[in-house]
């Protein structure tokens, strides 16, 4: 199985063998229930789907409610596709934390915190234009000229400019599993994750 769903809880460090202070991100992976296998023959490709987190049945749609029933479980508000999988699973199958091992590495993908409409120094690392001297008094942080004259009479696609900043879908890779608790349902990978506390991750073995 290549992954599981998870959430973000947050910080904290531990210290590593040699005395040094790690800092780790605190996730609640799993359990995971198997709701769905996909084949050639029926859907057209192959795939593994999971659930995680339950949820309310009253704020469940009938047909959500229905396909969760199918596979024995009660509903969640997490669904996710896994592609590349090596094990036979089957339908209503709990999959948890016990996947992974410590010492080893994993992608995590999640959602960017969101930051609305930001400038172009927070957006993209622009330096500004020039110094508060000269009588530049609002120039500190603009963005400078943005296109030629009258060729090409037109600012190219893809400029770096002021706009929305954040919220994106994000994949850090390699991140070392430093501790796995299985009782709570918890692993510790070393470093950060994207997204805010609570928010849903895939973790990729």
């Amino acid at each position: 199985m290549p992954g599981l769903i998870g959430k973000k809880i947050g910080m904290t460090s531990v210290f590593s063998a040699d005395g040094k202070n790690v800092p780790c991100t605190v996730i609640e992976a799993g359990p995971c229930v198997v709701t769905q296998i996909k084949t050639v023959e029926t859907d057209g490709y192959e795939a593994v789907q999971l659930a995680f987190d339950d949820k309310k049945e009253k704020s469940t749609t009938k047909p959500e409610a229905g396909h969760f029933k199918k596979a024995g479980s009660a509903p969640k508000r997490k669904v996710v596709e896994f592609h590349e999988f090596d094990n036979e699973f089957k339908l209503g199958e709990t999959v948890d934390v016990n996947l992974f091992d410590e010492n080893s590495f994993v992608d995590i993908t999640g959602i960017s915190k969101g930051k609305g409409f930001q400038g172009v120094v927070k957006r993209h690392g622009f330096g500004g234009v020039g110094q508060s001297t000269h009588g530049q008094h609002n120039r500190l942080r603009a963005p400078g000229s943005i296109g030629a004259a009258s060729y090409p009479a037109r600012v190219f696609k893809g400029m770096r400019m002021a706009g929305r900043t954040g919220g994106d879908r994000v994949k850090v890779e390699n991140l070392k599993v430093i501790k796995v608790i299985p009782e709570n349902n918890l692993i510790l990978v070393k470093g950060s994750v994207p997204g805010a506390k609570g928010s849903y991750l895939i973790i990729e073995k």
